[in-house]
């Protein structure tokens, strides 16, 4: 009998014999059971988010070992007994998610056909689960989508899905914020495209509250987005009308994985996965968290210099720890006590605070006394602002209330700002400072004691007094001045690096130092001397890297500014610069030595440092020292570009800029020497130059310790190159252990580079796409200047010989 049971339910269910990627009509798929798309990208079935007990049927990467999911069916009303639930395509055509008692349906597709015929819904190896109809059985007829997952996508955009309106098909797809990270339902934020027809995307919060836009479509990127010319991914071409208006995209590298999420916090994410590690995120938008509107909720203060960004003021708690706990602060914070109209008083915020929408005038209040009446005979009043001449008071919630920069000016605020006042119970209200003051103590003491033991007192107040304010100087402060960007005064940055006792090293500006923040963190710390020079780089410094942030730059934490006593505080790099690892101890065997992958992978990460730098800024930044020692190395001996002391920001709208030479010789492009306008093409020369280096483990003048020659390398690469022989190019201490296809990209890449004329150079966008594969690279000629040297005296067969050609080698090596 029980065979008989078996038999008959696996007529009905899915073969467990190997992965399946369709339900046919009537078919279910069992809850411990999954779909899996032809070529193993994806995967449907039942997940449960983080700790949560509740279920949802899903998709999922397959390839990616931290299950991110990209779709949710059933996100509005999940499944709490997996067991008895069922992912069914009905009879009629309709995908139904079902559980019991009764088989209670918990989410349908709403797309079933009169006709089903042979209908089949798969799961496609893009991510798109689609429902395909034949009227008929003949495998002439055309199959017929009725309904396709990319149609109704949850807070996810995956390439080849299109979001936007197709009023004819009655098809509208934007995407929506998870409530939190634990529960998929609909959040507060969305993403849609214009609905008047404009060719852009605008983040939206409540549906109504716009907070970023990504600009208009050029033809090549949005106008907001510059991080599309990286070359990751690409549009499919806009054509807006009336009744259509909707975009799509598509990954440049063909095998990446990578997606658009809209984040619970309502910043749009776009990440790319790296195998064999994690997630990584290459933008956000808008960059800064506290740009969302209402990110923090109803009375809740944003700030981007604190982790978590959301906080709730004094007399405030979240109104709903758990949702705060899993990332959803958008609910907000609410009063602990309850409010009693007349008898209610008022808080100060502590800090500076960008004022909320809204305010009335009070009129006829002419101070903070009278103004605060005003408040509180309106019971509607939630805050009020006297600004000296103004009453302003706020009815209702207050939203986006964010924290500015403060600084000496106290209470005052940025700028003189006046302090806003929130309204609170009378028992969340301190109670007053104690009416007698220190005077009128001591003449009460004075009465009761002797003039020997008031002087005594005296004495040791003063003493206690002295210590208490050396011990505050002595960890000296720190002050937000520009988004993340930190002010420190002089006693701050001595006792982070307990008075720069722990040297790193020292360039011609200045020496660096280890430290830490109060919170442990490591921090890197250059001293600057007091010349003038040195006052340019650190200008150059803060200018450049205060308002710029990308994976491939240094961080710069803050700076410290006290006459001729100036700072700049980085994030710590625990490996040092890649010039110790390719140049120094060359013969040594405890020496470091960089794999060829982590060669290829610093030099990668340094070209997306340059292109950021050139292409995605506000202005264009040419770094103008591009060398080994200004490549740190974090804990994973990841590339981060760093000095920027010698920088130059250039306009987009102009195209060269005329400026004093800079650099370092060895590095220097050909312009620079001859005093002509330079572009960000002088990067890309100084940037070719140190693959050359990377490749090699030796300076490119041959002058690091051990070399046997003196040949200048670029010369020896490039005739190599076009010998058809690159293995003989790599460094000696790799033994051969190389990917030749990389390493004959690299070479190629690296002559293009340095061509003598900036118009034959590449852009730094492209040697991207081209490092990582996207771009093919053909054989450059070799540069007119390396070409000479190497016919000059029969010097090409020298060089192919691996033989010195010492006064070559020389000559260019002087001339740059």
């Amino acid at each position: 009998m029980l065979i008989l049971v078996f038999l008959l339910f696996s007529s009905f269910n899915l073969q467990t014999t190997g992965a399946i990627d369709t339900l046919t009509l009537g078919q279910f798929l069992p809850w411990n059971q999954t779909l899996v798309s032809k070529g193993g990208n994806f995967e449907l079935g039942l997940f449960s988010p983080g700790k949560s007990k509740k279920y949802y049927i899903g998709i999922w990467f397959k390839k990616v070992s931290k299950q991110t999911v990209v779709w949710v069916a059933n996100r509005e009303r999940p499944i709490l007994e997996p067991s008895a639930s069922r992912f069914t395509l009905s009879d009629r055509g309709e995908l139904l998610v079902q559980a019991a008692p009764s088989n209670t349906l918990l989410w349908s597709s709403n797309a079933s056909t009169s006709s089903p015929g042979t209908t089949v819904a798969t799961l496609q190896d893009d991510g798109n689960l689609v429902v395909r109809s034949k009227a008929t059985a003949s495998a002439s007829a055309p199959a017929t989508v009725t309904w396709q997952s990319f149609d109704h996508p949850t807070d996810t955009w995956l390439p080849g899905a299109t979001l936007g309106y197709d009023r004819a098909r009655g098809v509208h797809s934007f995407l929506t914020s998870w409530t939190d990270s634990e529960n998929p339902a609909p959040g507060a934020f969305s993403m849609v495209i214009d609905p008047r027809g404009q060719a852009k995307f605008d983040l939206l919060a409540g549906g109504v509250h716009q907070y970023w836009t990504t600009g208009l479509w050029d033809g090549e990127v949005f106008e907001n987005v510059p991080e599309m010319r990286s070359g990751y991914f690409v549009g499919v071409p806009y054509a807006p009308n009336a009744s259509v208006n909707f975009f799509s995209y598509h990954d440049r590298k063909p095998m990446g994985i990578g997606n658009f999420v809209l984040h619970v916090n309502g910043q749009m994410r776009r990440r790319q996965w790296i195998e064999g590690g994690d997630w990584v995120l290459f933008c956000t938008e808008p960059h800064d968290a506290c740009d969302v509107y209402g990110s923090c909720g109803p009375f809740g203060v944003c700030s981007n210099t604190t982790s978590p960004a959301c906080e709730c003021p004094a007399a405030f708690a979240p109104q709903s720890q758990g949702e705060w706990a899993l990332g959803n602060t958008a609910s907000g914070c609410a009063r602990r006590a309850v409010l009693a109209c007349t008898n209610d008083g008022f808080l100060k915020m502590p800090h500076a605070v960008q004022l909320p929408n809204g305010s009335a005038e009070a009129a006829g209040a002419r101070s903070d006394k009278a103004c605060a009446a005003a408040c509180r005979r309106d019971c509607s009043c939630t805050a009020y602002l006297y600004d000296g001449t103004k009453c302003s008071v706020w009815n209702g919630e207050l939203v986006n209330l964010r924290t500015l920069p403060t600084n000496d000016q106290g209470d005052q605020g940025v700028a003189g700002a006046a302090v806003l006042h929130l309204r609170v119970a009378a028992s969340e209200v301190p109670p007053p400072a104690p009416a007698h003051s220190w005077r009128k103590s001591m003449v009460i003491l004075s009465s009761s004691v002797s003039a020997v033991v008031l002087l005594l007192a005296c004495l040791i107040i003063a003493v206690a007094v002295a210590v208490v304010l050396r011990k505050r100087r002595a960890k000296g402060k720190v002050t937000a001045v520009q988004g993340s960007l930190l002010l420190f005064d002089y006693q701050a940055v001595k006792a982070a690096t307990r008075d720069f006792t722990e040297k790193l090293g020292s360039g011609s500006f200045g020496s660096v130092y280890k430290g830490a923040l109060p919170d442990k963190t490591p921090v890197a710390v250059k001293k600057l001397d007091g010349l003038r020079q040195g006052e340019k780089q650190f200008r150059a410094e803060v200018v450049t890297l205060g308002m710029i942030h990308h994976i491939n730059l240094v961080r710069l934490r803050g700076f410290c500014s006290e006459g001729n006593k100036k700072a700049l505080v980085y994030d710590y790099m625990p490996n040092g610069s890649l010039d110790a690892y390719l140049f120094k101890n060359r013969n040594s065997s405890g020496s470091k030595v960089l794999s060829w992958s982590q060669r290829f992978g610093v030099a990668v990460g340094v070209a997306r440092g340059l292109a950021y730098l050139h292409e995605k800024c506000r202005e264009c930044i040419i770094h103008c020292d591009i060398k080994p020692e200004n490549i740190l190395l974090d804990e994973e001996l990841g590339a981060k570009l760093a000095d920027f002391g010698m920088a130059k920001l250039v306009g987009h709208e102009f195209s060269r800029v005329l400026t004093t030479m800079r650099g370092t010789m060895g590095y220097l492009a050909p312009e620079w020497l001859t005093g002509a306008p330079v572009t960000a093409k002088a990067d890309v020369y100084s940037f070719g130059l140190l693959l050359f280096e990377l490749v090699s483990g030796r300076r490119n003048n041959g002058s690091s310790e051990g070399d046997r020659s003196a040949v200048y390398f670029p010369v020896h690469a490039a005739v190599k190159l076009h010998a058809g022989d690159v293995v003989g190019l790599l460094d000696e201490k790799l033994a051969g252990d190389a990917n030749v296809d990389e390493l004959e990209r690299v070479c190629k890449v690296a002559c293009w580079c340095i061509q003598d004329e900036e118009g034959d150079r590449p852009t730094m966008g492209l040697v991207v796409q081209q490092l990582e594969g996207v771009a093919d690279v053909g054989l450059s000629p070799i540069p007119s200047r390396l070409h000479m040297l190497a016919t000059v005296n029969g010097c090409v067969g020298a060089v192919v010989e691996d033989e010195p050609c010492t006064n070559n080698g020389s000559k260019l090596a002087t001339e740059g």
